[in-house]
């Protein structure tokens, strides 16, 4: 068993690759960053730096569980009303156009069931839902959103949408990912 201070110090490690490689891929692309390029800036070999990780897909997998972790801090922590922190993080997404190039061919390729990553998204999948469901659930209470409508549906049609969006902005830049999920909000959140 390895000493505590050795594992602390690999599990700092660990944290200051995933941070560093959220700025690179963000800054530089998916395909454009390469496991040496995100080595050399923490110090380590490519053998090092995957020391870390069981493999490259290992690395970028746990690469989006870290956006993920920081998004929910910065974004979804912050706000009296949830429901507008997803807008933010939709907003915050064109930003960082790499990270959302990496989930999108990842959550792709995860479609095979022999591929990885496709625990991670199966599971990512269901705490969004969940966690966009209990948004919903929270504008039904306050009497913002109509009493009849289907939480879990309704959650899994905007991840959808914001999915989908964020496809088409990768294609055309011009297009409002955060505007299109404000405006489909407008037309769920209607009440007649």
């Amino acid at each position: 068993m390895a000493p505590r201070g050795s594992y602390a110090k690999g599990i700092a490690k660990r944290e200051e690759i995933l941070t560093t490689a959220l700025e690179v891929i963000a800054r530089n692309g998916y395909r454009r960053t390469s496991v040496k390029e995100l080595a050399d800036a923490v110090g380590l070999s490519q053998a090092g730096l995957l020391h870390y990780f069981s493999s490259k897909e290992e690395l970028f997998q746990e690469v989006l569980r870290k956006r993920d972790e920081v998004d929910t801090a910065t974004f979804l922590l912050e706000r009296d009303r949830p429901i507008e922190s997803f807008f933010d993080v939709v907003r915050h997404n064109t930003d960082v156009p790499g990270l959302v190039q990496l989930y999108a061919q990842l959550s792709t390729a995860a479609g095979d069931p022999d591929h990885p990553a496709r625990e991670f998204f199966i599971e990512r999948y269901e705490q969004f839902r969940a966690l966009f469901g209990s948004m919903l659930r929270e504008e039904q209470e306050a009497g913002r959103l109509d009493a009849g409508l289907d939480v879990e549906r309704t959650a899994n049609l905007f991840l959808a949408a914001a999915d989908g969006l964020q496809t088409q902005w990768m294609l055309d830049p011009s297009i409002d990912m955060a505007e299109h999920i404000s405006y489909l909000w407008q037309l769920v959140a209607r009440k007649d």
